[in-house]
């Protein structure tokens, strides 16, 4: 399904609020006002598992300024952005379209409520274009088939996959969602990501993962070994896989609170050749 500017939202769309939904859970993080009671409680949870969810959203955007920055500076012009969450300015195309007015973006995400709101993600440049698809990740040809109606895929893309992969476990085929998506995108695309990890905070996030199991959502934080894995076969950018506040740090503003410990979390940028 994409959705145009002119288009009407469709108010029949039932929204799940018997459970938190990641969307609405990172707008709370983010003080948005776009959730639910259940989302604000199993986020209160998190927070007092670690105070510093918050500056984990925010770095999880600021990585995304960041990277869409250096691949629009460095000639991308077309992206796809899957999870792509309830709007929060300067959203990816307003990155990229300062810079390159004619740039072309593809939104993606599978909730009502990011649907509800995604006129704000279509207010671009005349130049370029910006659309959104409503689809799973778990559905990678309805996704590239939407996004064959706006991106001209001879053409080298950048496919987004910010704070998303931990939400979808290896036995779900994870790798195989992300190296059936790339399969479609020609040579000189670009594959950006960022992902939650325990490896700095295992008692935490044991206990995170509980709690969200048990709330109905499926977690899956992977190594650095693990997150690596997605970028098999693809030439990194440096500095490679980082934490997530330092890939390219000149790039950006830092989030105030980011430097009270390292951020359990992961970024990436890397390029099919």
């Amino acid at each position: 399904m994409t959705v145009r500017p002119t288009d009407r939202i469709d108010e029949t769309v039932e929204i799940d609020t018997s459970r938190p939904h990641p969307a609405r859970m990172y707008d709370w993080y983010l003080g948005g006002r776009d959730n639910y009671p259940v989302d604000a409680e199993m986020g209160r949870q998190m927070l007092a598992l670690d105070p510093r969810v918050p500056v984990m959203a925010r770095v999880n955007r600021a990585f995304t300024h960041r990277a869409t920055r250096w691949l629009t500076e460095h000639g991308v012009r077309q992206f796809l952005d899957i999870g792509t969450g309830i709007p929060t300015e300067p959203n990816l195309h307003q990155v990229a379209q300062a810079i390159a007015p004619d740039a072309r973006v593809v939104y993606c995400d599978n909730d009502p409520v990011v649907l509800a709101h995604s006129a704000a993600l279509l207010r671009g440049t005349p130049e370029g274009a910006t659309e959104y698809l409503r689809a799973d990740v778990r559905e990678p040809d309805v996704i590239i088939e939407g996004a064959r109606q706006v991106l001209d895929l001879t053409r080298p893309v950048a496919l987004s996959l910010v704070a998303l992969l931990h939400f979808v476990p290896d036995e779900d085929g994870a790798h195989e969602l992300v190296d059936g998506l790339l399969s479609q995108l020609p040579t000189g695309s670009y594959l950006m990501m960022t992902h939650a990890t325990a490896d700095f905070t295992p008692e935490e996030s044991t206990a995170a993962v509980e709690q969200l199991t048990a709330a109905g959502s499926t977690v899956a934080l992977r190594s650095r070994t693990g997150f690596a894995r997605f970028f098999a076969g693809l030439d990194l950018v440096e500095p490679g896989v980082a934490v997530v506040d330092r890939w390219h740090p000149e790039l950006g503003e830092p989030v105030p609170g980011q430097g009270d410990g390292t951020i359990p979390g992961y970024g990436a940028v890397g390029r099919k050749s």
